[in-house]
């Protein structure tokens, strides 16, 4: 089974039901998953980003709101990344040519790595594409948003800038 029928599969088995995949719990660690640039290249670990709020989001090329959500992830990176938070786009396409077809039409300015294998969404249960994850300084899943809306960026934003100023006055 492909990584994009894995995910459409287990989101028709999870629409109505209390069917679970493995998932991150509120509070807890978040999973560390090992991915890398898009089209190969070396791996780099998710954990690797301790010590800044990580805005981790899953997306795909076939995902319309997926596209939606980058204008605001790149003016998120360019007004937070200062201040010390790291957007992570996870690329969940089997074919690196169809992220980067995507990238070409609606480009990242934030940083792009990819896990073909899929266990990090595994890791995650992700249940809707885009799903984000907002981690702690501390490497704590704090806040999860499936799905994209521009009507629910601002509160995205209220979260975001409530676990770096929480982040920032922790000594």
């Amino acid at each position: 089974m492909t990584l994009r029928h894995w995910i459409i599969s287990g989101l028709l088995l999870l629409g109505d039901s209390h069917i679970s995949l493995a998932e991150v719990v509120l509070g807890q660690a978040a999973p560390s998953c090992s991915l890398s640039k898009i089209g190969g290249g070396a791996e780099k670990k998710l954990d690797s980003f301790k010590g800044q709020v990580v805005y981790v989001d899953f997306w795909a090329s076939w995902c319309g709101p997926c596209a939606q959500s980058f204008p605001f992830m790149n003016q998120l990176h360019r007004e937070l990344s200062s201040k010390g938070l790291a957007i992570v786009g996870v690329n969940l396409d089997e074919k690196a040519a169809d992220a980067a077809g995507f990238l070409t039409k609606t480009p990242a300015h934030f940083e792009i790595l990819a896990d073909v294998g899929g266990s990090c969404p595994q890791g995650f249960g992700v249940k809707a594409m885009p799903s984000s994850y907002l981690i702690d300084r501390h490497g704590v899943v704090r806040h999860i948003h499936l799905g994209f809306k521009p009507s629910e960026t601002e509160a995205l934003r209220k979260e975001i800038d409530a676990l770096l100023l929480e982040a920032a006055s922790t000594p």
